[in-house]
């Protein structure tokens, strides 16, 4: 009977850490996922950025020659000007965007860390 006992005890305990070492393989998977749609989404962010910031630097140096062509005989002071002022002004509004967008943060692993908290929360004893 103790023989069978122990046996017994040596399945129970087999079980659990399966169980729990298969929790944590799983937890560990999510980090994985949720890392490698963090490196490509980081990955098509500065590709999508960097594409951006050519294209739009040309068009507005573009604009700007226009439009200091455009008003050579009459105005090119004041088409330098504005051009300079507008492409300051441009420039201060994007990096307050990517100053706030840094102190934002990212989101990674927050569902990985979301199920761990539910993990502890299950195993918390009930009174």
């Amino acid at each position: 009977m103790a023989e069978e006992h122990k046996r017994r005890l040596a399945g129970s305990l087999r079980g659990f850490l399966d169980a729990g070492l298969a929790t944590a393989q799983t937890r560990l998977e999510l980090l994985a996922v949720e890392a490698q749609e963090e490196k490509l989404r980081l990955t098509g962010l500065l590709f999508n950025t960097l594409l951006s910031a050519v294209f739009l630097g040309f068009g507005v140096v573009f604009l700007v020659v226009f439009l200091t062509v455009l008003f050579w005989d009459d105005h090119r002071l004041l088409a330098l000007g504005l051009g300079t002022v507008v492409l300051l002004a441009a420039g201060l509004l994007t990096a307050r965007n990517a100053a706030r967008e840094v102190r934002r943060g990212s989101r990674l692993f927050a569902a990985s860390l979301g199920e761990l908290a539910r993990d502890r929360e299950a195993l918390r004893p009930r009174e």
